[in-house]
């Protein structure tokens, strides 16, 4: 029995059998009975659970739900309740197109929808990317998600190709969606055109209205315009139409329902007038065909402009995923071929001429260039490329000519995984969305009822106006509070940033990042290829009587070999700059902010800083005043034991990055405090950090140290969730090497240099492709440029309707005598979307020239 859609059979407490709906979630580190039955206590308690059942074999726990009305809300907290025993629940992230959207209602139906399958902890749809993100239990049919949306009304497309199924071409539906909208349009507006000519004609000039009727027939004439109006309705207004009509079936009315509701009522009303008068009081037989025929054309010229803005949100994404090449030169058994690019494999030999596009990822075997990577790190000058230097697909290659060796192609290339990540972080929500979710959830039921208020308003308090004036006014009421503007206010703003972004060499792997970012106001630095350049020099080194110098460089170089460290680096290339041979190290063993251990030549041979050696036990007070003078001078001090005794003092320097001091004076300028964590002592991170003018320093920390030592910031500037430079407090860390990646994790913001670990970036939450700071510096400022974007967009869409909602119904017409056509409603509204996707588009624009934006 499939778990995840049963209604399994259960008894009430009054003994009368009920459904109840169950799904299994997988639950990682449980070990013993103890772990299950802690797990059941926890999920037992979840309101909205039937019962919970966890089995320690298989590791799944069987969640049964009391109602399937209780899901939406009982599956989030069972997985919160099982995070809270320290287990993990394992779900996946699905992400697949849905077609039909059309406002932030269409929205949150399809959310709830989503969120009532059983295994669903959480869905997310973006109306901008027409795209749904839903977190879900492993075993949970993709059937069952397909099932509920087109329940709910809309259809869904795969993203990825499946069982043989090639993936749907997105931009290419979305322009024939376009193209299909663009047609409508002209052939409503040509059907539409003769009848504003006719009504709008007659009321500007009583005489032309006179004459037609003469010449044509009053009975004639109307005919005429109910055949135009029909025509519009049931040809280009069929869609909308349609879906208005299944959306009230369903009980769930939307945008559609609105439209519907307005030009049916006044389309209704002028036929019974035209056919049957008799049924109206007499002199209330007026007709607003040209009303139900220009809000039909109108709102379509609305969604023509609102597609063509939306498609131009994707540019950016657009642009990288069409940056690698088509094809691909390779040299096979001594020829050279040309190949789709989807059949180059790891391992092939690519030959890469002047000018030429780079189609996968690889290392440089032969020849020498020079590379343009703006295009995906946002490096603005070219990049050598020599042996052994690694290339990028869509990157272009200058005058030179050279060969790589394919490392990873498709998928795997790292263009491809900043397209899916990028495409993530637009499918995302942020926190000021759930604001906007919560009132378009009532808004349109509250506009219905509006417009019906409006109606009995205007007959008990104007019976002049009879019924054809009072349902005019409430038929502008429904049409001009449609939330299409509301609904594309976030979405639409995120989609043009995080591929802008991208544009940019900066991404947000996580989508709420892009909010959580504005609001930081200490963003704490790692210095060692962070603020440095991460290449450590050898200045000095002195040996204590007894003690040969190259000897003992030559036995360090030889343990460091053994090691990545930039320190140890830095040891290697001295020794071999001064000719030395090295020798095979055994027993190596690296101890993180200590130094690293091992035997050469018969020798136990220690590396390390001061504290690494003391630890030991070995003795460093004759050369605490060198230590002392070195890192007074800005430079690491590092020790060499060998067989226990101290054998010489050296010190390493690290240059701080040209770019750095600027990045630095930027962040200030923007109201951020600065703070460096950092494992070096504190006498060379003290002086590093005057030279940067920066004023908090924690030096001295294990790696897992920088997690605690980021509590105590918070602690001690203020960046523990109060008000903090009116921007909430919170804290960001940058830095770029594994022993970041825990600082990463804990701040409110990681923000890792793309030039760093894989598991660095994995801990992020914004990586910047570059090792340029001033990258931190952009992604601050179209962080803030974005939300204060998104803050407009609502502002104007929320005015709007509560500007105009009160005029529609005829709020001024006591003291002005002004009243809202239907027609100016329809127009008002489709230009309110056109106005916030046009907003939105501007930040496309951001890092051109023009100050960020004024960010």
């Amino acid at each position: 029995m499939d778990a995840h859609n049963a209604h399994r059979p259960q008894t009430g407490p009054t003994g009368t059998p009920g459904p109840t709906l169950a799904t299994d979630i997988p639950v990682e580190g449980m070990h013993c009975a103890s772990c299950a039955g802690r797990v059941e206590k926890a999920i037992r308690a979840v309101p909205g659970v039937a019962d919970a059942a966890v089995n320690i074999a298989t590791h799944r726990a069987t969640v049964r739900f009391e109602e399937a009305s209780a899901l939406p809300l009982a599956m989030p907290a069972v997985i919160t309740a099982i995070q809270s025993t320290g287990f993990k629940p394992v779900l996946e992230e699905r992400r697949f197109a849905v077609t039909g959207l059309h406002c932030a209602s269409c929205v949150g139906r399809t959310e709830k929808a989503l969120l009532a399958v059983p295994g669903v902890a959480a869905a997310s749809v973006n109306l901008a990317a027409g795209t749904a993100s839903v977190s879900t239990t492993p075993a949970t049919p993709q059937s069952a998600l397909d099932a509920a949306v087109t329940a709910a009304g809309f259809g869904t497309l795969a993203l990825e190709s499946t069982a043989g199924k090639p993936a749907p071409d997105l931009d290419a539906l979305r322009r024939a969606e376009t193209a299909a909208l663009g047609r409508d349009v002209a052939l409503a507006a040509l059907l539409t055109l003769p009848l504003f000519i006719v009504e709008m004609g007659g009321h500007l000039f009583p005489t032309f209205h006179h004459a037609l009727a003469g010449l044509v027939g009053n009975t004639p004439l109307r005919i005429g315009e109910f055949v135009l109006a029909t025509l519009v309705l049931a040809l280009p207004g069929r869609g909308i139409l349609m879906l208005g009509l299944k959306s009230l079936l369903r009980r769930a009315p939307e945008m559609n329902a609105l439209v519907l509701l307005g030009a049916g009522s006044a389309w209704l009303y002028s036929t019974i007038a035209t056919f049957l008068p008799g049924l109206l009081p007499e002199g209330r037989a007026d007709i607003y065909f040209e009303a139900a025929a220009v809000i039909v054309t109108l709102i379509l010229a609305g969604r023509y402009l609102e597609a063509r803005a939306r498609g131009r949100a994707g540019d950016a994404i657009r642009k990288l995923a069409g940056l690698a090449p088509k094809t691909a030169r390779l040299r096979r058994d001594g020829a050279e071929i040309d190949v789709g690019i989807e059949t180059v494999r790891p391992g092939d030999i690519v030959l890469i001429r002047p000018g030429e596009r780079i189609p996968v990822d690889g290392t440089v075997i032969e020849g020498r260039s020079h590379v343009d990577e703006a295009m995906v790190t946002g490096e603005p000058m070219p990049t050598e490329k020599t042996p052994e230097s690694p290339v990028l697909a869509g990157t272009v290659n200058g005058t030179g000519s050279f060969a790589f060796e394919a490392t990873k192609v498709g998928a795997d290339t790292l263009l491809a995984q900043i397209v899916r990540l990028v495409e993530t972080a637009q499918g995302a929500k942020l926190p000021i969305q759930a604001l906007v979710d919560r009132i378009t959830a009532r808004f349109v039921p509250a506009v219905m009822m509006a417009a019906l208020v409006t109606l009995v308003a205007w007959l008990v308090l104007d019976p002049a106006a009879g019924l054809g004036g009072a349902l005019v006014n409430a038929v502008a009421v429904l049409i001009i509070a449609c939330p299409c503007a509301m609904g594309l206010a976030t979405p639409t703003s995120i989609m043009v940033a995080t591929g802008r972004a991208a544009e940019l060499g900066i991404l947000f792997r996580k989508g709420d990042a892009l909010q959580r970012l504005r609001d930081v106001d200490v963003i704490a630095f790692d210095k060692t290829g962070t603020l440095t350049e991460g290449r450590p020099e050898l200045t000095d080194l002195w040996t204590v009587p007894g003690y040969d110098r190259a000897s003992v460089l030559a036995l360090a170089a030889s343990l460091e070999s053994a090691s990545e460290h930039p320190v140890g680096a830095a040891i290697v290339a001295a020794a071999k700059a001064e000719g030395l041979a090295l020798s095979p190290a055994s027993n190596v063993t690296t101890e993180p902010g200590a130094g690293i251990t091992g035997t050469v030549e018969g020798h136990q041979l220690r590396v390390g800083t001061a504290r690494g050696l003391e630890a030991h036990g070995i003795d460093l007070s004759s050369v605490a005043l060198q230590a002392e003078g070195l890192a007074g001078a800005g430079r690491a001090p590092l020790f060499i034991a060998l067989d226990g005794q101290l054998a010489a003092i050296g010190a390493v320097a690290d240059r701080i990055k040209p770019t750095t001091p600027a990045a630095l004076a930027a962040l200030r300028h923007a109201g951020v405090r600065l703070a460096m964590i950092t494992g070096d002592n504190p006498q060379t991170a003290a002086r590093i950090a005057a030279d940067l003018q920066i004023e908090h320093v924690v030096a001295g920390v294990l790696p897992g140290g920088k997690v605690d030592a980021l509590k105590e910031l918070r602690a001690k500037l203020g960046g523990d969730g109060r008000p903090s430079n009116g921007r909430g407090g919170r804290i960001a860390f940058v830095g770029d090497g594994i022993n970041d990646a825990p600082a990463l994790a804990a701040a409110d913001v990681g923000i890792a240099l793309g030039t760093g670990t894989d598991i660095a970036i994995e801990s992020a939450d914004v990586v910047l492709m570059a090792g340029d700071l001033t990258a931190v510096v952009r992604a601050l400022k179209l962080s803030r440029a974005t939300i204060r974007n998104i803050w407009e967009n609502l502002f104007w869409a929320f005015a709007y309707n509560v500007g105009l909602i009160p005029v529609a119904a005829g709020a001024l017409y006591p003291v002005t005598g002004t009243l809202l056509s239907p027609m100016l409603a329809a127009g008002a509204m489709a230009l309110s979307s056109a106005f916030v996707v046009g907003n939105a588009l501007r930040l496309r624009s951001f890092g051109t020239g023009n100050d960020e934006m004024g960010a």
